[in-house]
């Protein structure tokens, strides 16, 4: 508070308090002039708390109403002292009524502003309360004291009611004082409590000059006096005073209470009223106290209904990406798997591959965009046919319709949550279950997704791995012998499709594409001198040249991603008929992968240029694969390599393979 503001404050107070104590019999204190010297005490506290209104913009609304308040006040005193001072009966009303009245509405309206501004979440409910509050207090004081002063007024109506009005406004004023504090749990702001503190002082000295007035007891320059002059003072200390802490919250327990005891008073004054004589204003008052709390009750139904759906919908809803959360998911999961005969389902379950490496390279906040960017493109693309869910983290849930529907639902949702970049790529793991044909419980249906869904994760990490350690192979094979990687590859193309002709699923399909691949890989360990010779090799040569294979699978055994691939490259070179190498395996006991390389390894062979001959035509290559069935090669095998062959001159070889092998695997 300004040092100038906080003197002239101690000077009017201090003034105000010499009167209280001049009156209560220390007549030896100096207040000078006090009809003429009150009225410069009040017209500081009105210049105190407009000057504050218009220096500082913050709350600047509401002390400039409070402000005219107390000048109103002001100038209805002054017009009474200069006027009607003299006048043994004043007229009623007058400009000084006028003015007196103008106080409490005005600070009435100056509290709601000041108490919207330092109470948040202020319900709607307040203003019930402040009319059921002021209505309940002017019912107790026209029970109390409109009785004396009804008996002594005299004159029409209007002058009734403009005596009658004064009890009325100062309770409306002081109930609403009391019903800010109570809202904000009595500590809102010493400001109110100052503000306050100068209603009660107010109200006190208005209500003994009404009864006193009535009873004509009445002294001018009493004690009473300084009540009213201290509002002035109030408020404009109020007005300096800066706010401690920040803005509380609206405690709804006690603001019920002030309803509550508000009803009470109005109760008891109307049972009262049927027991004694009570003026018809304060019957008329309590009633519509009561009618206010009716009113607030409907008014908290409607707050509690709409808090109620609120907080159902935000339990229901990922925060995050707007889709349902898990407790929404197990919710419609068993409303759906109750019904008498419910229809197929697929639960599947996703988690995103690679959004760990994107959350700790690029932040939180991009990674909680990209997981909104994907829920929005995931229920767009298949929201209108399945219920999409975020299950937490980076874990997303639909429930889609059984039947091929469904199928076509999941590529596409594999698709919408992939996305690639400058240093990352987001996939998805997936884990189905068929509902009701697997399971009914909600519980157990999540495992098994679940159980699948990290399979499937494991099954793509290998992949992950498997291939960086292929490409790794085939680099170091690339820089021995050019023509021989140019050779694996068109090998390995050639497998994928036969085995996908045989029926293969997609795990072994890209097994026997890697071992096709990788099935030389063990002459790198052959002499360049033995793989270049011109001629043929001796005995010793070829001895060690079948030495390749078993070369190859220990190579890629050191891979635990490629186990399963190892065997295929040991047996490539077995034959049907035993006569292969290095183990001398027949029939059905060479894998099959190894059986469908060998044809595929030969047509190749065959089909291109060798330092010792020239390439053989496809048919004359066909012929000798057909020659050589059921000696060097699995005939069955010979027959999907022809099936393969005639369709690959339809269509291209790569549209053999399943476009999204991962469901295969995931549901498997």
């Amino acid at each position: 508070m300004p040092r100038l503001i906080r003197l002239t404050l101690l000077v009017t107070g201090g003034w105000i308090a010499a009167c209280e104590a001049h009156a209560l019999g220390l007549r030896w204190l100096p207040i000078g002039p006090q009809k003429w010297l009150h009225l410069v005490a009040m017209a500081v506290g009105a210049a105190l708390c407009l000057a504050r209104a218009a220096i500082r913009p913050r709350e600047r609304l509401a002390w400039l109403l409070i402000g005219l308040g107390v000048a109103a006040w002001a100038f209805g005193e002054l017009y009474f002292t200069v006027v009607l001072w003299n006048d043994s009966a004043p007229p009623v009303p007058s400009p000084a009524d006028g003015g007196y009245l103008s106080l409490p509405p005005l600070i009435f309206v100056g509290l709601i502003l000041l108490a919207r501004s330092r109470i948040k979440g202020l319900p709607k409910t307040i203003w019930a309360d402040g009319v059921t509050v002021g209505l309940a207090a002017g019912a107790l004081s026209a029970a109390v004291v409109f009785k004396p002063v009804l008996a002594a007024v005299t004159g029409d109506s209007l002058s009734v009611a403009t005596n009658l009005s004064y009890p009325i406004m100062d309770l409306i004023m002081l109930g609403f004082a009391a019903g800010v504090l109570a809202v904000g749990g009595w500590r809102v702001d010493r400001r109110f409590g100052v503000i306050a503190a100068g209603v009660v002082c107010f109200w006190t000295a208005d209500t003994i000059y009404l009864i006193k007035v009535a009873e004509g007891t009445w002294v001018s320059g009493g004690p009473y006096d300084p009540g009213w002059w201290t509002i002035a003072v109030c408020c404009a200390a109020a007005a300096w005073m800066q706010p401690r802490g920040r803005a509380t919250r609206a405690r709804s327990a006690h603001a019920i209470s002030v309803a509550i005891a508000s009803a009470l008073v109005s109760l008891g004054i109307l049972v009262v009223g049927t027991l004694t004589n009570v003026t018809l204003p304060a019957i008329m008052l309590a009633a519509g106290a009561l009618l206010c709390v009716l009113l607030r009750l409907v008014l908290t139904f409607r707050a509690h209904q709409t808090m109620l759906r609120r907080t159902t919908q935000e339990a229901l809803t990922d925060p995050l990406t707007g889709l349902g959360n898990r407790r929404a998911f197990a919710i419609a999961l068993a409303d759906r798997l109750d019904e008498d005969s419910p229809e197929p389902l697929v639960l599947a379950l996703f988690d995103l591959d690679g959004f760990k490496s994107y959350n700790d390279n690029f932040g939180h906040a991009a990674g909680d965009a990209l997981l909104q960017r994907l829920a929005a493109g995931l229920e767009s693309e298949i929201g209108a046919a399945a219920s999409v869910f975020r299950m937490g983290g980076d874990e997303f849930c639909v429930l889609l319709p059984g039947g091929d529907g469904g199928d076509t639902l999941l590529r596409a949702a594999l698709d919408v949550l992939s996305d690639h970049g400058d240093g990352f790529s987001i996939k998805a793991s997936l884990g189905s279950v068929r509902l009701p044909e697997e399971t009914t419980d909600v519980v157990e249906a999540l495992r098994l997704a679940d159980q699948r869904m990290y399979a499937h994760k494991s099954q793509g990490r290998r992949a992950t791995a498997a291939l960086e350690v292929k490409h790794a192979l085939l680099s170091a094979l690339a820089h021995r012998d050019p023509e021989l990687s140019d050779h694996v590859d068109d090998v390995a193309e050639l497998a994928a499709g036969v085995a996908d002709a045989l029926g293969c699923d997609a795990a072994q399909v890209e097994a026997i594409r890697i071992a096709a691949e990788l099935h030389d890989i063990g002459k790198i360990a052959i002499p360049e001198a033995i793989l270049d010779k011109p001629g043929p090799l001796t005995t010793e040569e070829w001895t060690l040249m079948h030495q390749h294979t078993i070369a190859g699978e220990r190579i890629i055994h050191a891979s635990p991603a490629l186990a399963d691939v190892a065997p295929l490259v040991r047996s490539s070179h077995e034959r049907w008929d035993g006569a292969g190498y290095p183990d001398r395996l027949a029939g059905e006991s060479i894998p099959l992968g190894a059986r469908i390389i060998t044809v595929c390894d030969s047509y190749h062979a065959m089909t291109s240029d060798r330092t010792y001959r020239k390439a053989l035509s496809a048919e004359v290559a066909v012929t000798e694969l057909c020659a050589c069935a059921g000696s060097q090669f699995d005939p069955s095998v010979v027959e999907a390599f022809l099936r393969f062959r005639a369709r690959d001159r339809q269509q291209p070889a790569a549209s053999a393979s399943p476009a999204h092998p991962e469901i295969t695997g995931a549901t498997a």
